[in-house]
């Protein structure tokens, strides 16, 4: 087992493990346990009460935080004629075909996130070997293989967080930055939890959402009150 720094056995100890916070305290605590000095990504991870190897309660989809996520997404358009001057229009980092392909294929990732027009998607779907591992893949159900390249630009440049169940049921999604108001990221924990909610499977039987966490980049988990999201 690894060796935990002395920053993050004291930011440990400030933490009750026995004990699910209300978001609230539980942003004001997470406060108090940043001991970084950078601005530490938030991130929240919750277990959910469905079973991914079904393909009726696969959970996956995207949406824009209201406050983002104090990170801004280099996105990399596949398109061609009017649709690349449209997303270069709505500040694409990279726009292109073959020739982005290419460079991809040669080892180039320097983009968080890829958009595709549909018609692209056949020379695209090529890069799957090496864009699905990194989850770089456009893909419908995200909103990144569409015709709406504008929308679809400006809601990544705003915050738009992509979600998807794992093997063991859990979902994890970047909250934002330590230095956002606690206000603001009260608001985003409660955005994501809404929008699983109304992501629940009608074949999930059971408590679905069973528990909660945030966490900052170098401190402890904080276990999250979700019961407020049960009903």
């Amino acid at each position: 087992m690894a060796k935990r720094s002395k920053k993050y056995q004291e930011a440990a100890q400030l933490v009750d493990r026995s004990k699910a916070y209300d978001a609230e305290e539980a942003v004001a605590l997470l406060k108090e346990t940043a001991k970084a000095n950078f601005d530490e990504t938030v991130e929240a991870a919750f277990r959910l009460g469905v079973d991914p190897k079904k393909a009726d309660q696969q959970i996956r989809g995207a949406f824009v935080l209201p406050h983002g996520t104090g990170k801004t997404q280099r996105v990399l358009v596949f398109a061609k004629g009017e649709k690349a001057t449209e997303a270069e229009n709505a500040g694409a980092d990279y726009v292109g075909e073959q020739d982005l392909i290419n460079r991809i294929n040669q080892g180039w990732f320097d983009f968080d996130v890829v958009v595709a027009t549909p018609d692209m998607m056949a020379e695209v779907g090529k890069l799957g070997r090496v864009l699905g591992p990194k989850g770089l893949m456009p893909n419908p159900k995200t909103g990144t293989v569409t015709f709406e390249i504008e929308k679809a630009v400006n809601e990544i440049k705003a915050g738009k967080v992509e979600y998807r169940v794992d093997k063991s049921a859990n979902i994890h999604v970047p909250l934002g930055k330590i230095s956002f108001d606690n206000e603001k990221l009260v608001e985003n924990f409660e955005a994501i939890a809404d929008t699983l909610v109304k992501a629940k499977p009608q074949a999930s039987k059971g408590v679905y959402m069973r528990n909660a966490s945030i966490t900052s980049t170098m401190g402890p988990g904080i276990r999250v009150d979700v019961s407020p999201y049960r009903n």
